[in-house]
């Protein structure tokens, strides 16, 4: 088939338009070949439970699916009963960016509390943790993005304190891990001692931003926190046939620590990004985040972001307030970078 796009172009609007890595697309044609039996009952997929052991721990199970809001979805459906709510950031995907899945296909409510850094903490959790009996949906759990939707990171003490403040309330804690290795890559530190280390009970593993083609798994830290998780993945329609493509590609991205190394190149390019711009201190340009992970949060003048949208993708964040977002992929290059900060102080000098 022809190519349709412009290999060259890169942008800054989405870690998901990167495409795969190409070490992912070479795992997918060596598990290509013959017949292996389905529903993940393949030395892949075994293979990818040995590694997770090997990451988090024994008692860790795995169970990959095709998404993030189908990870998420499940991971939470199975903290909770029918009655039960999940405490998150206002902001946090599972609120506004995943059309209502948690709600119309989890069958369960997100109880969203307003932070200004996308961060919840103990106080936050405790305030938000009660309830009027049969009148109001009952929190059973909390959920935390890592890193978050602004950019921010949980440092592995912030999340051993959430966590201790849900179990102390009865509450189990998930985390959304959509750019878990950015995360991963700028603590420097072994994952386990940020996941299952520091409390959190049920972790949504993302691969499709770091390279993988749509894989992500349900990773289960606390065994006894879930319950029905392998009937679940079937229910809400993310289990499946051939789950050795989906296996093998995270299997790919785990090998020699890549996705952590995928993760770092992202973040040390929007670490670029902000320093090129503050090195060059272009006027009218002012950072509203912390840059920790992969995301630059920023207010442009007037005007100025339709400009270099005729040059590069990138979204509005606030377009009441002039915010936009910059997102850095695996695949961002320091051309890429040097590029964008040359067209900002164009039109804003």
């Amino acid at each position: 088939m022809d190519t349709l796009h412009d290999t060259d172009r890169r942008g800054f609007a989405s870690d998901n338009y990167a495409g795969a890595h190409p070490e992912v697309l070479e795992a997918l044609a060596a598990a290509n070949a013959g017949h292996v039996s389905a529903y993940g009952d393949d030395p892949y997929t075994e293979a990818l439970r040995a590694r997770f052991v090997d990451l988090f721990g024994d008692g860790t199970e795995v169970f990959p699916v095709f998404n993030g809001t189908g990870a998420n979805v499940i991971g939470l459906q199975s903290l909770l009963t029918r009655w039960g709510g999940v405490i998150a950031p206002a902001i946090a995907h599972v609120n506004t960016d995943e059309g209502g899945a948690p709600e119309k296909v989890g069958g369960f409510k997100i109880l969203p509390v307003q932070t200004p850094d996308a961060k919840l903490t103990p106080e936050l959790v405790r305030a938000h943790a009660g309830s009027r009996g049969v009148h109001t949906i009952v929190p059973q759990a909390v959920s935390i993005t890592q890193s978050t939707e602004l950019g921010t990171l949980y440092t592995a003490p912030e999340i051993r304190a959430i966590a201790e403040a849900a179990h102390e309330l009865g509450l189990a804690l998930h985390m959304d891990g959509a750019r878990l290795a950015n995360a991963a890559a700028a603590l420097d530190m072994p994952v386990r001692e940020f996941t299952r280390d520091a409390g959190v009970d049920v972790l949504s593993f993302g691969g499709t931003k770091i390279g993988a083609l749509g894989a992500e798994a349900v990773v289960v830290l606390n065994p006894d926190a879930v319950t029905g998780i392998e009937f679940l993945r079937k229910n809400t329609m993310q289990l499946a046939s051939k789950m050795r493509f989906v296996s093998a590609q995270l299997l790919a991205l785990l090998e020699d620590d890549l996705w952590i190394r995928a993760g770092a190149q992202a973040n040390a390019m929007a670490a670029r990004l902000r320093k090129g711009i503050q090195e060059r201190g272009i006027p009218g340009v002012a950072f509203t985040q912390k840059t920790e992970a992969n995301g630059v949060f920023a207010t442009l003048p007037e005007g100025v972001a339709d400009r270099l949208r005729e040059h590069v993708r990138f979204y509005d964040w606030n377009a009441a307030t002039g915010e936009v977002r910059w997102l850095t992929s695996w695949d961002t290059q320091v051309d890429d970078v040097d590029r964008f900060v040359g067209l900002i102080a164009r039109y804003c000098g």
